[in-house]
């Protein structure tokens, strides 16, 4: 990555998981504290909805927050997704009472999205904070196809 900018909008999703996979944690960092960190995040939350898994959603009505941390200002990052009537939304604004809070820096967020980190080590680990409905914690998951390296 080394100084280029990283714009997942123009990047295929596997492409981009590869970048994450083979560059390093500082890399990652300095580019989460730079300009790009609200494109990055923005377009890969925008991705979400577009592999949700439905058939594996059932009835599950719930609005999910994400706060994803590091920000350079010391401040968090918040999503909402709303999974409800079989679909996955991103929402303009997170309002809702989350049934679900996930908590993590944003290094550790790109490696979760990408596939590169497993979901369960990360919470044993410390590097993912869950607060809510255990269930939905051990689903959530499970809800999406997540692109691979």
């Amino acid at each position: 990555m080394s100084g280029n900018y990283v714009n997942p909008a123009t990047m295929d999703p596997r492409e981009f998981a590869r970048m994450v996979k083979t560059t390093s944690a500082d890399e990652l960092r300095r580019m989460m504290h730079g300009n790009q960190r609200a494109a990055v995040l923005d377009e890969l939350f925008a991705r979400m909805p577009g592999v949700f898994r439905a058939d594996r959603a059932g009835s599950t009505n719930a609005a999910i927050h994400w706060q994803i941390g590091d920000r350079p200002d010391g401040g968090v990052d918040i999503y909402e997704l709303v999974i409800a009537n079989g679909t996955c939304t991103l929402s303009d604004s997170p309002d809702r009472e989350p049934k679900l809070t996930l908590m993590l820096g944003a290094v550790d967020f790109l490696n979760l999205v990408t596939g590169n980190a497993h979901p369960v080590l990360m919470v044993m680990r410390g590097r993912l904070k869950t607060r809510g409905d255990a269930a939905l914690t051990a689903r959530f998951p499970k809800l999406f196809d997540i692109p691979k390296a």
